[in-house]
């Protein structure tokens, strides 16, 4: 429960004039720009401008430090930019591409993002590692990445530490996928059509899916990106879920009748983008401009996390969520394998 002074801060700083945030949205959007530009070198082609926007926060955050002036604009970004960056994201999904997987792809999908949550979870408890943190590994290994962390962390209300801590988990793993998966594709013989749904199912971030799937030709990556896009609209119900299940969700009836249930009411806009989108109501220059604008802003969210990431509180942390994430990546690379093997 949000304790008086902590209450106190956040109206306050929800309060301030739009012209303190200015400093802090110039500083975002500048690493934002950096990070775009650092992209492009050959070395770093293969980590998405989220990842280096990140990285680029936590290394002036950690070696010059962030004035006070720039504090509005990075809170501004890290939750107004990020909701509204969430809800844009609907423009990406639409209900054919989904169902374009079949029945059978969809089900796979579901159940290997509940079954890994779920043991995730699970597997957390039993290592030590802080549920909250437990979670956010969950979220990003089972449905899409740093995006699904950083809208579950809008119901668990972690640390800022253990988002940063969480996205450079899934993005390790997503990686070694990324890398691993297209010389397994011979090895394990499976069809093209399998392959792109096996990395769809089970890779982390979509630009790592869209990397591994297209290395077994094109219709593995055109079914690898439909998987990962039916993959990512299970983050709006995910999300719903574990803010009516949350501790201060239960507890509300007991301690407080008028708290209002902590739904992250942005995932509603989401969804309403999804379904717009279904009906082909937007011209597709118009989706493509508001998604190269929404990258801008998911970026400009990450740089953000990053300029409020302390290193020294993420090693309190200790190697144990490493772990956790080591063990969520095997079980949801296997456990998609198989069933895909399987029934597929």
């Amino acid at each position: 429960m949000e304790n008086p002074p902590q209450k106190l801060k956040r109206e306050i700083i929800n309060n301030l004039p739009f012209s303190t945030v200015i400093p802090g949205l110039l500083l975002t959007a500048g690493l934002t720009i950096l990070a775009d530009s650092l992209k492009k070198i050959p070395s770093l082609s293969l980590f998405s401008s989220l990842i280096i926007a990140i990285l680029l926060g936590i290394i002036i955050k950690n070696t010059i430090g962030v004035p006070q002036i720039f504090q509005p604009g990075i809170t501004f970004s890290l939750k107004r930019i990020l909701r509204l960056s969430i809800i844009l994201l609907g423009l990406r999904l639409s209900l054919p591409q989904i169902l374009a997987v079949g029945p059978l792809g969809l089900a796979i999908v579901l159940i290997t993002l509940i079954s890994t949550f779920v043991f995730t979870c699970w597997f957390g408890r039993q290592i030590g590692v802080n549920q909250k943190l437990a979670k956010l590994i969950a979220a990003g290994t089972s449905i899409c990445g740093a995006s699904a962390i950083v809208a579950t962390n809008g119901i668990v209300e972690s640390k800022d530490e253990d988002v940063a801590y969480a996205v450079a988990i899934v993005t390790i793993f997503g990686t070694i996928s990324m890398l691993l998966y297209p010389l397994l594709f011979t090895v394990l013989q499976v069809t093209s059509q399998q392959f792109g749904i096996w990395c769809g199912v089970s890779i982390h971030e979509t630009a790592q899916v869209i990397a591994a799937a297209f290395q077994g030709g094109e219709v593995s990556g055109e079914f690898g990106t439909i998987a990962k896009l039916s993959r990512v609209i299970f983050l709006a119900p995910v999300v719903l879920t574990l803010g009516v299940l949350s501790p201060s969700s239960r507890n509300s009836s007991i301690e407080n009748k008028s708290k209002k249930l902590p739904i992250p009411w942005f995932v509603f806009g989401f969804i309403a983008l999804v379904l717009l989108n279904s009906v082909n109501i937007f011209p597709e220059e118009f989706k493509k401009l508001v998604t190269e604008i929404n990258h801008f802003l998911l970026t400009i969210s990450m740089a953000a996390m990053g300029l409020k990431t302390s290193i020294l509180e993420i090693q309190q942390s200790g190697i144990k969520p490493l772990y956790l994430g080591a063990a969520s990546w095997l079980f949801i690379s296997f456990i998609s394998l198989g069933l895909i093997k399987v029934f597929y």
